[in-house]
């Protein structure tokens, strides 16, 4: 497919899809799905080999994966990663003439331009497509994608991502999709933070998880971090705080994302103090004990940094670990 005939009509498609990871390889089993032919390539043996189980044609190296692509998308860790494949020599050199790059990466804007930059001088298409939903979202379908580039681009994107998530927002030109990607997250990492010092607090108080929850979810203080990845356990059976703080989004990409923000923040002179202040908070915790944890994990840090001890959870009730009864939290020992 070239340039100048962009398949609109939402039939099959052949995708390059490079990075087959937590989020990429549900991504590429859902365009499998959707009945689009993919082909795959990953460093990892078993990202791959668990990519070839869900229709996933594996290719011996990210070049012989975009050879006969009419679409290529990448969903790598950095921004770094994404500019080393599509320099001289690699995608794309060997993906054919007028083939759309989806960049679905979260990275820097400067980055995110500057591939869109080096897709255009080498005869190609660009878009930069970050997502929100994290892997429950890449597994579902359902995440949302922000994306940067032409409406030319979009459109032609459209039918791919609809495969792979439940909305699409053109934000603007190459590179808006990343911007709106890292103010979006900015938001999430000051309210999980504000959510968790909510309830550090409430347990301070005698105030019950549900309690808290049963009015803040129906009142003002209601938003994502705490209807849907509820910081402590009980209230939200689904959120990571109920199955140990396991990812989720985990906190070394939530540090990640913040960082870029903070970048972006610095660059444009702009005074956010929060932004800021998540930004290391974040960095500190991804170091420490949030490295294999849910970035809403991050409540047991300001429990602790409080001195109030651990959960003690009895029944639908959590007061502090000041109180009676068992330091646990649903029955699992608190860290």
């Amino acid at each position: 497919m070239s340039a100048e005939t962009p398949q609109r009509d939402g039939g099959p498609t052949t995708v390059g899809f490079i990075g087959l990871g937590n989020m990429g390889g549900p991504m590429a089993a859902n365009l499998v799905k959707a009945g689009h032919r993919v082909t795959g390539f990953d460093l990892v043996p078993e990202a791959l080999a668990t990519a070839a189980d869900s229709g996933v044609a594996p290719a011996a190296s990210a070049a012989a994966a975009v050879t006969d692509a009419d679409v290529v998308i990448t969903m790598l860790p950095a921004g770094r990663h994404v500019l080393a494949l599509y320099q001289d020599g690699g995608l794309l050199a060997a993906a054919r003439p007028g083939t759309l790059f989806i960049d679905c990466s979260t990275i820097d804007v400067a980055d995110a331009r500057a591939a869109h930059e080096a897709a255009v001088r080498a005869g190609h298409q660009a878009l930069d497509a970050p997502v929100s939903g994290g892997v429950v979202g890449a597994e579902a379908g359902t995440l949302t994608f922000m994306a940067g580039g032409d409406e030319a681009e979009f459109a032609r994107a459209e039918p791919l991502l609809a495969a792979m998530g439940k909305k699409a927002v053109h934000c603007g030109a190459a590179g808006a999709g990343q911007a709106a990607k890292i103010c979006n997250n900015m938001i999430l990492g000051i309210s999980m933070i504000g959510v968790s010092e909510a309830f550090v607090l409430g347990e301070s108080l005698g105030l019950s998880h549900q309690a808290l929850y049963d009015v803040a979810s129906t009142a003002s203080g209601q938003c994502w971090a705490l209807s849907v990845n509820c910081p402590v356990p009980g209230p939200v059976p689904g959120s990571p705080a109920n199955h140990d703080y396991r990812p989720g989004f985990a906190a070394p990409l939530m540090a990640k994302d913040l960082g870029l923000a903070a970048n972006a923040v610095r660059a444009a002179g702009v005074d956010a103090e929060l932004g800021l202040r998540a930004a290391e908070l974040y960095a500190a915790f991804a170091e420490g004990d949030g490295a294999a944890e849910d970035f809403s994990g991050i409540v047991r840090t300001i429990r602790q940094r409080s001195g109030t001890g651990t959960d003690t959870v009895t029944g639908t009730d959590t007061v502090t670990g000041t109180g009676t009864g068992t330091t646990t939290e649903n029955g699992t020992p608190t860290a």
